[in-house]
C-alpha cells in the first residue's frame, strides 16, 4: 500500500468515526432533551400542587405528562422548556467537554424549535397551544423561541463544525 493510499484509508476511517460520533451525539441529545423537558413539566406540576395522572418519559415517541387537577398550569407548562434548556446548559458549564456543549446547544435549539413549530401547528395537545390557552403572553413565547433558537443554532453549528474539522497531522493540535 502506498503512502497516499494509506493516508486516504486513514482519512476515510476518520470520517466514518466522525459520522458515528455525530449519530451517537444526536441520539444522546434527543434523549437528554426529551427527558429534561418532560421532567421539567413533572417537577413544575408537582411544585404547583398538581396531581400527576399519567406520564411517559420514553424518548422514542413524544413524552407527555398529564396533571388533574393542575392548580398552576402555567408553572407546569413553562417548567418543561425552561428546565429542558437550563439542565443541559448547567451540565455543560460543569463538565466543560465538547460533547456536552453539543448536547446543550441541541437542547436549546430543539426546545425553541418545538415551541415555535407547535405554535404554527396549533395542536391542542402541544405545549404552545396550552401555554396560550392558560394565559401565557405571546411575547414571552416569542422571546423564548428567539433566544433559544438563535443561541442554540449558533452553538450547535459551531459544535458540528468542530466535530467534522480534520486534524492537520497526527500529534498536531492545529485544525484545518
Amino acid at each position: 500500500m502506498t503512502a497516499t493510499n494509506a493516508e486516504s484509508a486513514r482519512q476515510s476511517a476518520s470520517r466514518g468515526i466522525q459520522v458515528l460520533n455525530l449519530a451517537v451525539l444526536l441520539v444522546t441529545s434527543w434523549c437528554v432533551m426529551t427527558f429534561t423537558h418532560e421532567t421539567g413539566h413533572v417537577l413544575g406540576g408537582w411544585i404547583g400542587g398538581g396531581q400527576l395522572q399519567q406520564a411517559d418519559l420514553l424518548p422514542w415517541h413524544l413524552p407527555y405528562s398529564l396533571f388533574e387537577p393542575d392548580p398552576h398550569p402555567l408553572l407546569t407548562l413553562w417548567c418543561g422548556p425552561l428546565l429542558g434548556v437550563a439542565v443541559p446548559l448547567s451540565l455543560a458549564l460543569v463538565v466543560r467537554r465538547h460533547w456536552m456543549w453539543f448536547i446543550a446547544h441541541f437542547c436549546l435549539l430543539a426546545n425553541g424549535a418545538y415551541l415555535a413549530t407547535a405554535w404554527f401547528a396549533g395542536d391542542s395537545y402541544l405545549d404552545t397551544t396550552k401555554l396560550l390557552e392558560h394565559g401565557a403572553w405571546p411575547v414571552t413565547i416569542i422571546l423564548y423561541c428567539t433566544l433559544t433558537i438563535g443561541v442554540g443554532y449558533v452553538g450547535f453549528r459551531r459544535a458540528c463544525v468542530e466535530l467534522f474539522s480534520v486534524k492537520v497531522r497526527q500529534g498536531s493540535n492545529e485544525r484545518t
